[in-house]
């Protein structure tokens, strides 16, 4: 049986020490997560073609929505419970957990109602064209029950963590992402099922993922188990309340995960414009990476955010100012490390993907170089952006996240390919994210970035 007694003082431990100690297991947890749709993407452009990869890239943007449904609860339950720990008032944190997984499961129900009825709707949206839509919508039909579990288990994962147990946390992704590279290559070359096999293979994969969770949460709990909660009125009001508080507190880490559809829709669209249906296949290599750079960020803020809410509720600032400048230091040196890998092996990482004479692997090995030159800024947004979630300054994360992943996301790729033709499609990301640093250094430091301690859910 895994042990998930793992020790963890927040208040206490060295913040390098600490830091790391969550840091590596949530990495490569998300790493083996990401390992898996890479493989699904390497499978399909080998057994299905490069036109297969544009359909997943085509429905990509709705499971990172649902996704992001899931990092909003998870991101307000665990600041909330974090602060309410440091405080010692550890029933409200069980009441907290227990509310939030409610609340993911009722918003998960209705975007399940939401994605089935609609779904000729939902892929015109995402810019389908007429020559992928049939193919697209089985993939589309097929991967569905993938993003809904998605939400529990990314609720469960934050959950997960702040009860001190990074590993089984690890875990709980490593065992999905190798179910899924497994039944991917079954279900896709045996078996010949194409993107409806890839589907398949992710489906079983997430349902094991939350199979986990929920044993977690049922009987291997530290000390952050379900609570069971009033049928009074005055409970219902308050649960009520507390899940709008909570949603308000994650509601940027929804609005991250939007950010990401927004790229992926918009880009989808633009390079199709400019570019064809060779465009879409050559964007969707970008959009396959681009993930794994932005897990990683996030596994930085994540590791960062239980420290910074418990240290932020402990009333200890010298312990969060120190947490921030060294996610920020670990952050900066990774996004120096991708953006030297993208632009020194642009042709080998592309062909990964897509075979070296299609259309779309000279379009994409051109664009690769100049799409990683965001990548050190991105570091700086997402870290800054996880430091005010966890220190409840949630209007000031919504409004960054807000003008990073749909103001200037979306000027750029419009007025940018306009300029530049080409390049400007790859350009856009990054001058969005350059954009928003410099918006973050208008902004006063006293204001932002020093804590003020709020007044947190009632139970």
């Amino acid at each position: 049986m895994l042990d998930n007694r793992d020790s963890i003082d927040f208040g206490k431990a060295d913040i390098p020490r600490l830091f790391r100690s969550i840091f590596i297991p949530t990495l490569l947890g998300m790493l083996f997560n990401m390992a898996f749709i890479i493989t699904d993407g390497i499978f399909v452009g080998h057994g299905v073609g490069a036109y297969g990869l544009a359909s997943i890239n085509l429905i990509a943007p709705i499971m990172t929505m649902i996704n992001g449904t899931g990092m909003m609860f998870g991101i307000g339950v665990t600041v909330v419970a974090a602060i309410h720990l440091a405080k010692g008032n550890l029933k409200a944190a069980r009441i907290n957990i227990t509310q939030s997984f409610l609340g993911g499961a009722m918003v998960g129900a209705m975007l399940a109602v939401i994605c089935y009825s609609l779904p000729n709707t939902i892929l015109r949206l995402v810019g389908t064209s007429p020559a992928l839509f049939e193919e697209t919508k089985v993939y589309y039909l097929w991967f569905l029950p993938t993003c809904l579990l998605l939400l529990v288990q990314t609720l469960g994962m934050f959950v997960i963590r702040l009860d001190g147990s990074p590993v089984f946390a690890m875990v709980s992704n490593i065992v999905p992402a190798i179910v899924n590279i497994i039944m991917d290559y079954v279900l896709i070359f045996p078996c010949g099922m194409g993107l409806k096999g890839a589907a398949l293979a992710t489906d079983i994969g997430q349902a094991c993922g939350v199979a986990l969770v929920m044993y977690y949460m049922l009987f291997h709990t530290k000390q952050l188990h379900f609570y069971r909660l009033k049928g009074t009125l005055t409970s219902l009001r308050l649960t009520l309340r507390n899940i709008g508080y909570m949603i308000q507190v994650g509601f940027s880490g929804f609005l991250g995960e939007l950010a990401m559809s927004v790229l992926m829709m918009t880009g989808n669209i633009m390079f199709g414009l400019y570019l064809g249906d060779d465009g879409v296949a050559a964007y969707s290599v970008a959009c396959y990476l681009f993930p794994l750079i932005y897990m990683t960020y996030t596994a930085i803020a994540q590791s960062a955010q239980p420290i910074l809410s418990y240290n932020y509720g402990a009333n200890n600032p010298d312990r969060v100012r120190k947490t921030l400048r060294y996610s920020l230091s670990v952050a900066l040196l990774i996004g120096v490390l991708f953006m030297l890998l993208m632009m020194l092996l642009p042709r080998t990482i592309v062909g990964i993907f897509i075979n070296p004479d299609e259309m779309s692997h000279t379009l994409a090995s051109r664009g690769l170089p100049l799409f990683s030159i965001g990548f050190i800024f991105m570091a700086v947004n997402l870290v800054v952006i996880g430091y005010l979630q966890s220190i409840e300054h949630s209007h000031a994360a919504t409004v960054f996240t807000m003008l990073r992943g749909i103001v200037f996301m979306i000027s750029a790729y419009l007025l940018l390919p306009l300029a530049f033709g080409e390049r400007g499609l790859w350009l856009a990301v990054p001058t969005a994210e350059i954009f928003t640093v410099g918006s973050m250094l208008f902004v006063p430091r006293a204001k932002i970035f020093a804590p003020d301690n709020k007044t947190t859910t009632e139970v």
